[in-house]
């Protein structure tokens, strides 16, 4: 499994490790990621993501699951998180159209 947030799209960085004698080596940054599970209202069932800490605040500040996706591009999420993203349009879709 990548070490890639499926909602952000935030990955692995690198970069050095300057020591006090300015030796450099080389050395990897990773994401804070979680796995955490994620309630769509519009499906009305959960989802388990692996997200980062900064993409979970991010789902938070929106209003949940559901803004977030309907704010994202496509491009950035993860497969799993763009079928979502879809899914969740239809549904929406199809109530406004029985609405």
């Amino acid at each position: 499994m990548s070490r890639v947030c499926e909602l952000t799209g935030k990955a692995v960085l690198t970069g050095n490790t300057v020591s006090h004698a300015n030796n450099k080596a080389r050395r990897r940054y990773l994401p804070n990621l979680v796995n955490v599970t994620l309630i769509s209202d519009a499906l009305g069932r959960s989802f388990k993501l692996r997200v980062s800490a900064h993409g979970l605040r991010s789902v938070e500040h929106r209003g949940g699951l559901d803004a977030f996706l309907a704010k994202a591009d496509a491009k950035e999420l993860s497969f799993r998180a763009a079928t979502l993203k879809r899914a969740i349009a239809k549904k929406l879709e199809l109530e406004s159209a029985a609405a």
